[in-house]
């Protein structure tokens, strides 16, 4: 293996779509025992993990201070991959699947995934599709409930232009009579989308093949609340207790449909004195991850515990 503290990593998924990695472990004397510690997959949100701040950016290093190995992975979500036309949500579990495949066959057998923001929502979205033996458990920071009704409910409070009626008439138009084959893309610009201005700030872009499946009426895998009972493996929920993007209703009611799907090792933290991005408050966070790994670890995955 190569310098264990930082390597960086490329590898593709299945359709040939290039991930970039970043391995950051700590140093062993063989390789079974690096083996042997958890190691935390991280999924970014909308920026990137070399791009954003907060939890991509500082939890690797805390995580290595605790012991614990991270492999921070670059999906076709990264560097607004909703705006250059690659991003589309439902492919992005082959990044996550190829990043588990390249652990195992390195030799890593606890392999735990952490999900930030929009990345929660594919997190979860592999974990109803897919079952891994090593991966022991899911970490979802900031999960929304569903990424289209959360979008729709916030054009509609802002007074967006367009509106969010108005983007789905126009991508069925142009997307026409394929959304995921077609040719025929476009960007588009969803103004007094995160605010009440015309700034920058307040906009959104995307394609509107894009958004098609990932914030459209039809994106039915990005619609979390409705998947999430398919999870059978130990979910750890982790949200800011000031959290400005997501409600706090949210990670309770996806708690809760976990738990009641027969899934009964599910947990749920507000992390206090933090908005969307748990690592406001890190020395909460990390305890809480740390915590929680380590009560994973000492017991069987087909056991279940309920926690509260």
């Amino acid at each position: 293996m190569p310098d264990r503290r930082r390597s960086l990593i490329n590898f593709n998924a299945r359709d040939g779509f290039l991930i970039q990695s970043l391995l950051i472990a700590d140093q062993f004397e063989n390789d079974e025992d690096l083996y042997e510690t958890p190691i935390v997959i991280q999924v970014h949100g909308v920026l990137g993990n070399f791009l954003a701040r907060g939890t991509p950016r500082l939890l690797p290093p805390a995580l290595l201070e605790r012991g614990y190995s991270s492999f921070v992975i670059n999906t076709r979500m990264a560097f607004l991959g909703q705006i250059m036309g690659e991003g589309i949500f439902d492919d992005a579990i082959y990044d996550i699947e190829a990043s588990i495949d390249y652990l195992t066959r390195v030799g890593y057998r606890y392999i735990f995934i952490l999900g930030y923001s929009l990345g929660a929502n594919i997190v979860a979205y592999y974990a109803s599709e897919r079952f891994d033996t090593n991966v022991k458990g899911l970490i979802l920071e900031g999960c929304a409930y569903s990424l289209p009704d959360s979008q729709q409910k916030r054009l509609k409070k802002l007074n967006s232009i367009p509106s969010y009626e108005e983007v789905y008439k126009r991508a069925k138009k142009i997307l026409k009579p394929d959304p995921y084959h077609t040719n025929n893309d476009q960007i588009f610009v969803i103004y007094r989308a995160w605010g009440p201005s015309f700034n920058p700030l307040d906009a959104e872009l995307f394609t509107y093949r894009t958004w098609w499946f990932m914030r459209g009426p039809e994106a039915h895998n990005a619609k979390t609340c409705d998947l999430i009972k398919n999870i059978k493996v130990p979910v750890l929920f982790i949200q800011g207790s000031n959290d400005d993007i997501v409600e706090e209703w949210e990670s309770k009611e996806l708690a809760r449909k976990v738990y009641e799907s027969g899934n009964e090792d599910v947990t749920l933290r507000y992390i206090n004195n933090a908005k969307h991005d748990c690592m406001e408050n890190p020395e909460e966070t990390i305890d809480t991850i740390v915590q929680w790994i380590a009560n994973v670890g000492k017991r069987p995955l087909s056991v279940s515990k309920a926690t509260s």
